[in-house]
């Protein structure tokens, strides 16, 4: 059947006693009118079973039920430890679908989608930010090992650094943070050597020029920065709304200071408030914050700007003069009508 021919399925009422019989393809769905007065009596006719989910990428499926990120998946498609249906599948964007198929990685057959954890850590320092490490360091993965779902970071904290860390297995989510248009603040205190002046401090608020790979130069955006503790090695908070590599600590030696420690107190709605080197669950309601942080800031829509008493005034000076000035012709078109008909009165027999 052509594509062409086919109808949206919304285009049609489906009754358990209607006269419209389903008709699946294998892209789309078409109705055809059958006669069931025609067919025996006592003839039960078959359900359809209507599949409306459209088929996804192989890897995506993957990396939704947890086996591995999509990465990685790839690679396992790709060296054909990954069958559909009986079949070996190797090449990528094999689209299938998780709810009809049977998809199996190394033998195993895949259980659906896991549900989506979310967790908040307190990353001690001497852990490295990644799911794995070559050089065989201590991973924040290890943290977590009694968390059933595979988890990832969202954003990173180096190896000297600790604090509040979020981990989760929703992609969607993850990205909706960490991307730029999203605006999601981020807290830090921080302890530097030497007292900084307030004008190397406002240097800072206002952005400064930090090396990134490969030699390139970025700006930095508008920060905002405190003194929370004085001493020789004063203590500061730092709110930034971006996640550059080593961001802060290159901020500072822009500045002639260097970064003794830093601990990230808050990430957008979250705040740390578990031990260090322990996590917990988020609740529903901190879910529903992270999603409508990542959402990003809402621009308020402008208002008219309300009319003052002095301009309704004019106006109703300038309303009162129109009335007057249309006033007097008014009442001459009126006499002009009245002198016509004294002008040609009506004939007497």
């Amino acid at each position: 059947m052509d594509e062409a021919e086919c109808r949206p399925l919304r285009d049609y009422q489906i009754f358990p006693h209607a006269t419209w019989r389903l008709r699946a393809g294998l892209s789309c769905f078409a109705a055809t009118r059958v006669d069931l007065s025609a067919e025996p009596h006592g003839v039960k006719h078959p359900s359809v079973s209507l599949n409306l989910m459209p088929p996804e990428r192989l890897q995506k499926i993957m990396a939704a039920a947890g086996v591995a990120s999509r990465r990685k998946a790839e690679e396992l498609i790709t060296s054909g430890r990954v069958k559909v249906n009986g079949q070996v599948v190797t090449e990528l964007g094999t689209k299938a679908d998780a709810e009809q198929d049977h998809i199996r990685v190394d033998g195993k057959l895949l259980q659906g989608p896991e549900r989506y954890t979310y967790i908040a850590l307190n990353k001690p320092k001497g852990y490295v930010t990644t799911v794995s490490d070559p050089e065989k360091r201590p991973t924040v993965m290890d943290l977590v090992r009694g968390v059933k779902a595979r988890v990832y970071p969202v954003g990173r904290l180096d190896w000297a650094s600790e604090g509040l860390l979020l981990m989760t297995n929703d992609g969607a989510l993850a990205n909706g943070l960490m991307k730029a248009e999203s605006h999601v603040p981020k807290v830090y205190v921080v302890k530097v050597a030497g007292q900084p002046e307030e004008g190397k401090l406002e240097k800072l608020r206002r952005g400064v020029s930090i090396a990134e790979k490969g030699g390139r130069r970025m700006r930095t955006a508008p920060a905002k920065v405190q003194l929370i503790r004085e001493a020789d090695n004063p203590w500061l908070e730092v709110t930034l709304v971006e996640g550059r590599n080593r961001q802060i600590r290159k901020m500072f030696e822009e500045v002639g200071h260097h970064v003794e420690k830093i601990r990230r107190v808050k990430f957008g709605p979250l705040s740390l408030d578990v031990p260090p080197g322990e996590f917990r669950n988020l609740t529903l309601k901190e879910v529903a914050q992270l999603k409508a942080a990542a959402s990003g800031p809402k621009t308020p829509k402008p208002r008219a700007p309300k009319p003052n008493r002095e301009h309704r005034n004019r106006a109703a000076t300038a309303a009162t003069k129109a009335t007057a000035s249309a006033s007097p012709r008014q009442s001459s078109a009126s006499g002009q009508r009245r002198t016509g008909r004294r002008r040609f009165p009506t004939e007497r027999a």
